[in-house]
């Protein structure tokens, strides 16, 4: 037989349930109520209850039958069930086999926010409702669920860094996953979409910006953007037509020569070559074509300037 991965959560049974969980998703507080593995030994029957807030059932091991209304469902390993506030529900364990269920109980409470993300809001509102219509019948872990009980408690355990963090990311991942598990339409909210044509132009820019100062290529670059040269030029040339890779390469590396002018000693063949440039002959002749003047006029210029 395989070892069961949740014994572990035996060990600390409340371990999860000592934090105070409380999560901002959108427009809604979330408060973690009950957060646990329970055993149902063989036989055991819990009557007819219901909660005030959701209770996500998940089974890991063993077998059992759930009351939901007024209909009977058998439960196996790796289903799992969700009970809103109040539904009226009976359980009962296999007579022959114990039952093992991983419980979350939260309160979901409307709580508006002016600087809430309105993709977040989006689907944090598509993620409750879904749950306040789902149907009261058991259905598989399809998208694994129970698995997020156990990183939460192996965080929380270990103290692991950012574990508390962790545990919310976990809590509204096991929302997400009910929910799918019932949805074979997926989410209607859309998730925020970039512009590629911008984003890679900036991202390219950014990435000369970072290493000016050594042998930037076009194909390089477009390396790390994991497209091809071709497709980088036609990116420049679509957002500044006027501008080619080459020129607003130039353009950075003269910023940073005027600004080692204007703040240092050095000699200009040793800011010409730290700062890209092939060496000083390079330099004059784009400083004069650039800025009308010499790096040296540059220099004394600024200096007159703030004096």
């Amino acid at each position: 037989m395989s070892p069961f991965p949740f014994e572990i959560m035996f060990e600390k049974m409340d371990l999860l349930e000592r934090l105070d969980i409380s999560i901002l998703w959108g427009h809604y507080e979330i408060s973690v109520l009950r957060f646990h593995l329970t055993t149902f030994l063989p036989g055991k029957v819990i009557d007819f209850h219901n909660h005030a807030e959701f209770e996500f059932h998940f089974i890991p091991r063993g077998k059992g039958t759930v009351i939901l209304g007024d209909q009977q469902y058998p439960l196996s390993e790796g289903m799992l069930y969700l009970t809103g506030p109040g539904v009226m529900h009976r359980q009962e364990a296999d007579a022959d086999e114990s039952m093992e269920e991983l419980c979350l109980h939260v309160n979901i409470a409307e709580k508006p926010r002016d600087d809430a993300d309105p993709w977040e809001v989006a689907e944090a509102e598509e993620c409750v409702e879904k749950l306040r219509r789902l149907p009261l019948i058991p259905a598989q872990d399809y998208h694994r669920a129970m698995k997020c009980f156990l990183e939460a408690y192996e965080a929380c355990d270990g103290k692991l860094a950012g574990y508390y963090t962790s545990i919310k990311h976990l809590v509204i991942s096991i929302l997400l996953k009910v929910t799918r598990a019932y949805d074979a339409g997926g989410m209607g909210a859309a998730a925020p979409v970039r512009d590629m044509l911008t984003y890679r132009y900036q991202y390219a820019v950014q990435y000369m910006e970072a290493n000016y100062s050594s042998a930037v290529t076009l194909e390089n670059v477009a390396e790390k953007l994991n497209i091809s040269s071709r497709q980088l030029q036609r990116i420049f040339k679509q957002v500044h037509p006027d501008q080619t890779f080459s020129r607003i390469l130039e353009e950075i590396r003269l910023q940073a020569v005027c600004r080692k002018l204007e703040a240092s000693s050095l000699s200009i063949e040793h800011i010409a070559e730290s700062e890209g440039f092939t060496n000083a002959t390079y330099l004059h002749s784009v400083f004069r074509k650039r800025l009308g003047m010499t790096p040296a006029a540059y220099r004394k210029a600024r200096k007159i300037h703030e004096q």
